[in-house]
């Protein structure tokens, strides 16, 4: 028995295998306290992570609470293969851990105004960013793959009164200046699609169509979408259609629930069932990662949950 079990005791006799907490509290309790009971339980204690068909990573910047060695501790416990969006510098912690980086964080540098390129806002979508996004890639596509992980993300930047035709031109002509070292190193690109209408207003990669004609201008094998399940959900639905017939573009999947950005259990709009096993479907090798922030109190019970949904 766990110890979650006897702390909130709930004691199921050992001869009594198809006795479960769920069965347990639905047959035992009727109130809303018991039922919230069985919430916490079923995701603290449930077994995850063990099908093989989704590899789960996890966003660190999810938990800002939770120190990286610690969340590698829970994280391995509960099958996780990779903690993501991180910078080398973090990579020992990792490796210590016998975890990978799923998808590596975007370098910055100061443009010549003084503020930061290669986040969100301000990346490749413009043509004076280019040479200085470019001296910061270069040592960022060899640090992942000197440590012998694969995807590297980037942004579009917003759109600015720059029109999409023109925006999509310029992220081709800027990002084909590195895929000629990330095809040599063995890095895959990936440009994250972003909503435009909740998060990131202005955002010009906030469409699937958008991203997909992009990976077709640049023509490289390394260079991919990371497909936001949330965000797409918000921008365009159709997220299991898209994947079916979208998912050669896509190297990369996030999660979160809508709306909110939240759990992903049945609080939430999207059944992440059946999306998951759309994306097995497609023979995806990669990784799936929970970019939810959390709001329940035990974070990590929250994460367990999500990556127990998950694995299908």
């Amino acid at each position: 028995m766990s110890g979650l079990a006897k702390r909130f005791g709930v004691f199921i006799h050992a001869g009594m295998n198809t006795f479960s907490r769920r069965s347990f509290l639905s047959t035992s309790a009727v109130t809303l306290a018991a039922a919230s009971l069985h919430t916490r339980l079923a995701a603290a204690d449930s077994a995850i992570g063990g099908k093989g068909r989704i590899h789960h990573s996890v966003c660190k910047w999810c938990y800002p609470k939770i120190e990286l060695k610690d969340l590698c501790i829970a994280g391995k416990e509960m099958g996780l293969t990779s903690i993501e969006l991180l910078q080398p510098a973090n990579f020992p912690t990792l490796k210590e851990h016998g975890l990978g980086c799923a998808m590596v964080s975007n370098p910055t540098v100061k443009g010549s105004d003084g503020k930061a390129l290669g986040g969100i806002e301000r990346a490749w979508n413009r043509k004076e960013h280019h040479d200085l996004l470019v001296q910061a890639y270069e040592p960022q596509i060899n640090a992942v793959a000197d440590a012998g992980f694969k995807n590297l993300i980037c942004f579009s930047g917003n759109r600015a009164g720059l029109d999409d035709e023109a925006g999509l031109k310029n992220c081709a002509e800027g990002l084909k200046k590195i895929m000629q070292l990330a095809e040599k190193r063995g890095v895959v690109i990936c440009m994250e699609l972003l909503n435009s209408r909740v998060n990131h207003p202005d955002y010009q990669c906030d469409k699937s169509a958008w991203g997909v004609e992009l990976v077709k201008q640049i023509g490289s094998a390394n260079f991919k979408l990371l497909y936001d399940i949330y965000h797409m959900q918000i921008m365009e639905g159709d997220v299991i259609a898209t994947i079916r017939k979208q998912h050669e573009n896509f190297a990369h999947y996030h999660t979160g629930g809508v709306p909110g950005r939240h759990e992903i259990d049945e609080t939430q709009e999207l059944n992440y069932g059946p999306i998951m096993r759309a994306i097995a479907e497609t023979g995806f090798k990669g990784h799936v990662a929970q970019e939810f922030i959390p709001a329940r109190p035990d974070a990590i019970a929250s994460l367990r949950q999500a990556v127990g949904i998950c694995d299908v």
